[in-house]
């Protein structure tokens, strides 16, 4: 038996990279995964490579569908909301369009999914674990991400308010903030030596977190090991924020 048999576990952006990489993990360790996507072709993908996963295609931004997506789902034992949304720009120039798009995803639709959720849990009286997908930009602020620091940072305080709330009805709230991320979209995003060095240089571990380093955090979490882990944010950045 796996270590998560008999648990269902709802993941969020599981379409490619960690939320990808954490669903196909969680199945391997007994799991009965539902994968949530807003890109029809990624979650055909996951299917694909890994039949056990059931997928749900919404987009986080709508509140009413994703809502009514989620309770159609439930009862969910494990939630991870990993989907992000990311725009860059000086501050000066930083959008409306952009603030609003970004922290719909970013924080909105975390709060959504984790009232269902957790509802759910509290309704049946039952015990859960919800782990957020945050950033080292939460708690350090990088030039040209206004929009995004800020909505980790709002995610890393929403993380400690559900933990702190939520702990008493037997669910425990957790976040994990990584550094750069070696996905298929950072490889992309961090090739250029002279935009991925400065970085590095702050980095006192010298290179990015590869996805299996940020899914195995979030596993932690998940598990019983951490039974008594409740309302923290777990850097997963090589001593980023350290320095």
């Amino acid at each position: 038996m796996g270590k998560f048999t008999g648990r269902r576990a709802l993941v969020t952006g599981a379409g490619a990279g960690i939320g990808r990489g954490l669903a196909i993990k969680l199945v391997g360790m007994g799991a009965q995964v539902f994968a949530l996507s807003r890109t029809a072709d990624h979650l055909e993908s996951l299917k694909a490579e890994c039949p056990a996963v059931q997928t749900i295609c919404v987009d986080l931004s709508d509140w009413t569908a994703t809502r009514e997506a989620v309770e159609k789902i439930t009862p969910i034992d494990l939630l991870v909301n990993n989907a992000a949304y990311a725009t860059l720009a000086p501050f000066l120039t930083t959008s409306p369009e952009s603030f609003d798009k970004v922290f719909n995803v970013n924080v909105k639709a975390v709060m959504n999914v984790s009232q269902v959720v957790a509802g759910d849990l509290i309704t049946r009286g039952q015990r859960g674990c919800i782990v957020n997908l945050s950033s080292q930009a939460g708690q350090r602020a990088l030039k040209d991400h206004t929009v995004y620091c800020s909505s980790k940072g709002a995610l890393d305080m929403l993380t400690k308010v559900m933990a702190l709330e939520l702990a008493p009805k037997g669910i425990r709230v957790n976040a994990v903030s990584p550094t750069v991320v070696m996905t298929a979209m950072g490889r992309v995003g961090w090739s250029d030596p002279a935009k991925a060095e400065p970085m590095l240089a702050r980095i006192p571990q010298g290179r990015f977190a590869e996805v299996d380093d940020v899914v195995n955090a979030v596993v932690y979490l998940l598990s019983e090991e951490s039974n008594m882990v409740n309302g923290h944010l777990l850097p997963v950045d090589g001593g980023f924020l350290a320095a």
